[in-house]
């Protein structure tokens, strides 16, 4: 290897979070006197031949190899882990394995949640929540064996311009519901409902795919997690920090991510998260878009009802919330059929809307 070369991975090393900044910079004077940066890892960092053999046919576990499975692709990544699809090969299998970045895995509070999350989602099963099949471990990489879901998230729909309309939205809201009903009757709560945690498959089902935050009911945060959650999403008493889990808090989120569906934009932004948290303690909803494009009163009512700044003036539970949403959808899906039949029966057979 060149100087240049070495020096550009040497910068891989660190972005990717295998060496601090610190030990990097100390490796610098030596590269520069010649040496060669694999024995310098060697040498000064203790790092086998085969480690750093390995990291340099994986760009720094760019793309990771994971005994049993073929890495067909990179599907997403987050602040402490990397989803790739793959083929598990003894099954031919297409799975989503969520990887642990090298950071994260020697922060331990990071790795013990991350084995936690993998090993709740193992033991849950419901057809609206991504399924879990474990973790695993290859030398020091961590890995979650997951469903592997053909779609989008949300957000990723939010941020293409995509529009979804108030049937859409509320249709997406009540399947999330239904899914985070099911969660509470196991003992769980989400705490970080947002779109970017709600995929929407290619086939049109909804599921959702991250349990980073769960919780069980009452459990109170520690001191360093304390505002546990998505900032832009967080009910009142989550931006206030030191809230217990509860549902009523993943109402309210439901609520910004329905609000975000129909309108576009979230309900409070700031550059800063800081006076996002005080807007969402302190000030009113505002939305002059839900009476401005033709939403019905229903949804207008809904929104506000789960994000109610007080957690006693929102549903209370999510049978009451589900019940009411779908008696909703109900009533549209019966009147548009009923005003079907009246327009069919004015211009003739075939005139049946759907």
């Amino acid at each position: 290897m060149n100087g240049k070369e070495d020096v550009e991975f040497l910068a891989v090393l660190v972005h990717r979070g295998h060496l601090g900044k610190g030990e990097a910079e100390s490796l610098i004077p030596a590269l520069k006197d010649g040496a060669d940066l694999d024995g310098l890892l060697h040498r000064t960092l203790g790092w086998s031949e085969a480690h750093v053999a390995k990291l340099r046919r994986t760009n720094g576990g760019e793309v990771p190899e994971l005994p049993g499975y073929e890495i067909l692709g990179k599907s997403g990544h987050g602040g402490t882990a990397e989803v790739f699809r793959a083929r598990e090969k003894k099954t031919a299998r297409t799975l989503a394995l969520k990887v642990l970045n090298p950071r994260s895995t020697r922060h331990a509070p990071t790795r013990k949640a991350f084995i936690a999350e993998a090993k709740l989602l193992a033991k849950l099963e419901h057809p609206g929540l991504v399924r879990g099949f474990g973790v695993a471990r290859s030398g020091n990489t961590f890995f979650a064996r997951m469903e592997y879901v053909d779609g989008k998230t949300l957000l990723e729909h939010l941020d293409d311009g995509h529009q979804f309309d108030e049937q859409a939205a509320m249709r997406i809201v009540l399947e999330v519901a239904e899914v985070l009903k099911y969660l509470a009757s196991e003992g769980v709560v989400h705490r970080d409902i947002k779109p970017g945690n709600i995929m929407l498959s290619s086939s049109g089902q909804v599921k959702l795919i991250d349990l980073g935050f769960a919780a069980a009911p009452d459990d109170a945060p520690s001191d360093s997690d304390s505002t546990v959650g998505t900032v832009a999403y967080l009910s009142p008493e989550q931006a206030q920090g030191g809230a217990a889990a509860d549902i009523r808090s993943d109402i309210y989120s439901l609520g910004v991510t329905l609000f975000h569906l129909v309108v576009g934009r979230l309900p409070f932004e700031s550059s800063d998260d800081r006076e996002v948290l005080r807007m969402q303690v302190m000030e009113s909803l505002r939305s002059p878009e839900l009476k401005g494009r033709g939403l019905s009163h229903h949804l207008q009512y809904f929104v506000e009802k789960m994000m109610a700044k007080d957690a006693e003036a929102r549903y209370q539970t999510w049978d009451e919330l589900v019940e009411d949403i779908a008696g909703q959808l109900q009533g549209r899906d019966s009147l548009d059929f009923q005003r079907g039949i009246r327009s069919s029966r004015r211009r003739g057979p075939g005139a049946v809307r759907r």
